[in-house]
């Protein structure tokens, strides 16, 4: 059973339409990324995951029952508008989030304690978070929402606002509550995080499911590259859709940049490049990113009236 699971999903407000016909799954132990573009529908979906909206179609299942507050024990939200009360210390905080999710306080104070000291808070338990620095209330905030080792973690664009290190610390915490059996969705429009973390991603673009799959299908979707370093040019090679000279010509070597037919075979290219006796320097297939990727499947979309 998918920890998380939509089917059919709809959401309007008045004529417009914020989500359409949405349907995906995410199992335990997953991490799911749930991309797309500012307007895409992706906080409007979470909230009626988390039923601060209700939908106007389609059915949700949140660790198999509806929305409701009867799954917050097993729940951890990170909102992107962030908020702490600020007279609150940072333990006191994250106690106070523990119990509403039904925790006991000894409970919630000695995971809170624990996580502090993880992420190099432990000193400042007692500050309030008035006096604490931006980056360190965020850390609070995080800490807020995995206090219970929720079997479902939402994270909605979290790495805003973030530095490189607490960056960092937040992948870590992903992929830790991954590990420890959690099922982990995240929204985001910075592709450099998904591609680190995500085991199956969304692509989302004006409420609508454009892709579901795994990085290596989304990257099938477009046509593969090779870097060829070559004294000939590799475009009369069966199976390339084109070839464009990347580097100028160096002892009569050029670099190109080539781009495969759909459904061709890298390997069929280099037996033809050693048949025909056709000279390289280089043969190099080139990964595509997350990014290119996305703008591949949801940039055309996104433009359209």
């Amino acid at each position: 059973m998918d920890a998380l699971r939509l089917d059919g999903v709809a959401k309007r407000f008045g004529d417009f339409v914020a989500v359409e016909d949405l349907s995906f799954g995410v199992a335990a132990g997953e991490v799911f990324g749930f991309l797309g573009g500012n307007g895409a529908g992706k906080t409007t979906s979470l909230r009626m995951v988390l039923d601060i909206l209700r939908p106007d179609a389609g059915t949700i299942s949140v660790l198999g029952r509806p929305p409701g507050r009867a799954n917050s024990a097993q729940l951890g939200f990170l909102p992107e508008e962030r908020g702490l009360y600020r007279q609150m210390t940072a333990i006191e905080t994250i106690v106070y989030f523990g119990r509403l999710k039904g925790m006991s306080a000894a409970d919630a104070r000695r995971e809170g304690l624990v996580l502090l000291e993880r992420f190099g808070l432990a000193a400042f338990a007692k500050t309030t978070v008035d006096k604490l620095s931006k980056g360190m209330a965020q850390k609070v905030q995080l800490a807020t929402a995995v206090v219970n080792h929720p079997a479902l973690l939402i994270l909605d664009e979290p790495f805003s606002g973030l530095d490189p290190v607490n960056q960092g610390l937040l992948e870590d915490e992903i992929v830790r509550a991954a590990k420890g059996g959690a099922a982990v969705v995240f929204s985001t429009h910075v592709m450099q995080h998904a591609e680190r973390l995500c085991d199956r991603l969304l692509l989302l673009a004006k409420g609508r499911k454009l892709f579901e799959g795994t990085q290596d299908a989304a990257r099938a979707t477009l046509p593969v590259q090779l870097i060829l370093t070559a004294r000939q040019s590799p475009v009369a090679l069966s199976g390339v859709l084109d070839a464009r000279e990347a580097d100028a010509p160096a002892d009569g070597w050029t670099d190109w940049e080539v781009r495969l037919e759909p459904g061709t075979d890298p390997g069929d290219i280099l037996e033809q490049c050693t048949a025909q006796g056709f000279a390289l320097r280089r043969f190099e297939q080139r990964r595509a990113s997350l990014h290119e990727v996305f703008l591949h499947i949801v940039g055309g979309a996104e433009v359209q009236p």
